[in-house]
């Protein structure tokens, strides 16, 4: 579907909506990325990716994001997240530590992996030159807030992958 290519400037009066990220998900698979970002998050330039505006504070687009994902039965995420979000205060950026304490309650279970901010920008790019990257942005206004969901594979695994390679050597 060439609609959830990445679009210029001038389309995006157009843009999906966050409604839209359930009819995305079928389409999305192993090494697709989600970012759910705060308000700060510039538009990319990547080519394959998508960006969705939604009327929200990131918390609860993160709840819309992961209760749709985990009724797909071909993708998992992976989690990750700015490594500088667990050294912020409240006296930089104040709601930070209450912020953090409710995204840590919702990611209990997932895998979870931290990186400083550039490098994870780094990794977007990378990826962004291959596969679909979805960029939500919400109105939250704290920084280093931004959840990027990599989708792995639900039925597939790392420990098989090594089975399967390992009999492929032999």
């Amino acid at each position: 579907m060439e609609r959830w290519r990445n679009e210029s400037f001038r389309e995006w009066d157009e843009m999906p909506e966050i409604e839209d990220i359930e009819e995305m998900l079928p389409l999305l698979g192993h090494r697709n990325w989600i970012q759910i970002a705060d308000m700060a998050f510039p538009a990319l330039t990547v080519s394959g990716v998508q960006t969705i505006l939604a009327d929200d504070e990131i918390l609860p687009v993160l709840d819309f994001v992961l209760e749709i994902i985990s009724r797909q039965p071909h993708i998992r995420p992976i989690v990750w997240l700015d490594e500088e979000l667990d050294f912020l205060q409240d006296e930089w950026a104040l709601g930070i530590t209450d912020f953090r304490r409710d995204l840590y309650e919702r990611l209990q279970g997932l895998t979870i992996k931290k990186l400083p901010h550039e490098q994870i920008i780094a990794k977007l790019n990378e990826v962004g030159k291959q596969f679909q990257i979805v960029v939500i942005k919400t109105r939250t206004c704290l920084p280093y807030t931004s959840v990027f969901l990599e989708l792995d594979c639900a039925y597939w695994d790392e420990k098989r992958e090594k089975f399967l390679r390992n009999a492929m050597s032999r």
